[in-house]
């Protein structure tokens, strides 16, 4: 990748003071909490983005909101920058550090706090990840609903600061929708609670500014998450369709027919070879599209459900319909999709973009998505939420051949441009990060980026919280 996009200068009086600062921090922490050591330092040098790396000041790895608020403190008092992280999952270079900034990495506070069925929440610690929530209510017949592919090892605590989605969030909602309060540190140190177990909060939605804010305006140690009844049943169904076209116009009918099912994932022939190559799900070959439609609740509701969409479907030409017939059969179909950015990773370097369209304009902006990326010379796979838009092209090339990394970066932005100019916007779920900063005025006029800067400075006046990141650093305010 090219290095256009890079990084404030790191601040000199900082790192001059790097053993000073190291010593410091070693005070505030338990011991084994501190890692200031380059092979330590090494993992968190970049995040899932992977096309920058930095080696950071230091890592520190709190066990308790007080520990968290110490280092804070401290790096206000001295204009250190610090860098959130969580699992390190994030794939637009959210997490990535700078050689001046410590990492407060929340991996040791990884505790379920309460588990509340009477008010159907959960509170947990930020360094949870999103499966055990669901792990921890399941034996009492309730989930936590947002699932991203890597829910397996991605935190809440970096859910909450990219507002991710997932399979089932044409349903049941983002992160966004899902959150009910959290606690929070200042950079100053200071510890605020914003929401609670109560449905609506009043005053100012401040836990709908904190989600998706990507750590720019404190660290979130705690969260408080809405627990969902298990459904009665659930049964995914692939359609399979003779063009990309016919697949999306599919899904815009179906939710233009006031149809609403848990999940609508679509993947194109490249994608299906390669998931299906991985995990043996089943996945017909001989299409061009495939549609996993999910629905959920009793047999009959399921039923019927299917018929108004098996009838849409034949309307678009279907060529293949196979129903789940086991839950061994529906975990497979599953975990193709699942595995889909794995399985391609095993195959070619590849970025994952994660733009939103409106549904209405799915088939347009597939075509011109291939069209771009072939004129760069480089292929690409389609595997995206289709139900609420949110596309995912995997562009494929060779991370070690600095040309094809830059003709894969270019074709990037172009895709995304299109995502805006189609109505839709820059990112669904996987955040702003260093990867769409500077399209960021692609998106907005000034007047908008200066109002959310003003928002963001309102709790970090200085920058000093994930700086480099969300917004261009060309007219950013001085820190």
């Amino acid at each position: 990748m090219s290095e256009t996009i890079g990084f404030l200068e790191p601040r000199q009086a900082v790192l001059d003071r790097r053993l000073e600062i190291i010593a410091d921090l070693a005070d505030l922490l338990p011991e084994g909490s501190l890692i200031s050591d380059e092979r330590g330092l090494k993992p968190f040098e970049t995040d899932a983005f992977l096309a920058y790396r930095r080696i950071p000041l230091a890592v520190a790895l709190p066990e308790t909101t007080e520990q968290v608020a110490a280092v804070l403190k401290y790096c206000s008092r001295y204009g250190i920058p610090v860098v959130p992280r969580g699992a390190g999952t994030s794939l637009s270079g959210g997490a990535i550090p700078q050689e001046d900034a410590v990492v407060v990495g929340l991996s040791k506070m990884s505790r379920i706090l309460d588990i509340d069925l009477f008010n159907r929440a959960a509170t947990v610690q930020a360094g949870v990840t999103n499966l055990n929530i669901s792990e921890a209510a399941g034996a009492d017949g309730f989930f936590y609903a947002p699932d991203p592919s890597s829910q397996l090892a991605c935190t809440i605590g970096g859910n909450i600061g990219m507002n991710s989605g997932g399979a089932h969030c044409l349903k049941y909602g983002v992160t966004t929708n899902n959150l009910l309060g959290v606690k929070m540190v200042l950079f100053d140190g200071t510890v605020i609670e914003l929401g609670g177990k109560a449905l609506d909060a009043p005053g100012y939605d401040l836990v709908g500014l904190v989600c998706g804010s990507e750590g720019q305006l404190g660290i979130v140690t705690e969260a408080t998450v809405r627990l969902i009844a298990k459904p009665e049943g659930a049964r995914p169904v692939l359609f399979g369709f003779d063009s990309s076209e016919a697949a999306g116009s599919c899904v815009a009918d179906i939710i233009a027919a006031g149809i609403i099912p848990v999940a609508i994932e679509f993947m194109d022939k490249p994608a299906i070879e390669i998931c299906e190559a991985f995990a043996q799900a089943g996945y017909p070959l001989d299409v061009e599209a495939l549609l996993i439609v999910e629905v959920e609740g009793s047999e009959a509701e399921m039923e019927a459900m299917l018929r108004s969409i098996v009838e849409i479907a034949r309307r678009h030409g279907v060529k293949t319909i196979k129903e789940s017939q086991s839950a061994l059969e529906a975990a497979l179909i599953w975990k193709g999709r699942k595995s889909a950015f794995g399985a391609t990773g095993r195959i070619a370097d590849y970025i994952c973009m994660d733009g939103t369209v409106p549904l209405s304009q799915l088939s347009h902006v597939l075509r011109r998505t291939g069209e771009i990326v072939a004129g760069y010379g480089l292929r690409v796979a389609n595997v995206f939420h289709a139900g609420d838009g949110n596309m995912h092209p995997l562009i494929l090339y060779d991370i070690n051949d600095p040309e094809d990394a830059a003709r894969a970066e270019a074709a990037g932005n172009d895709i995304l441009k299109l995502c805006v100019e189609a109505g839709g916007c820059l990112t669904g779920e996987h955040g702003v990060g260093i990867e769409k900063r500077d399209l960021m005025r692609y998106q907005y006029s000034q007047a908008d980026l200066d109002q959310q800067m003003a928002a963001r400075a309102a709790f970090d006046p200085h920058w000093l919280l994930n700086p480099s990141k969300v917004f261009p650093l060309e007219g950013r305010p001085a820190a």
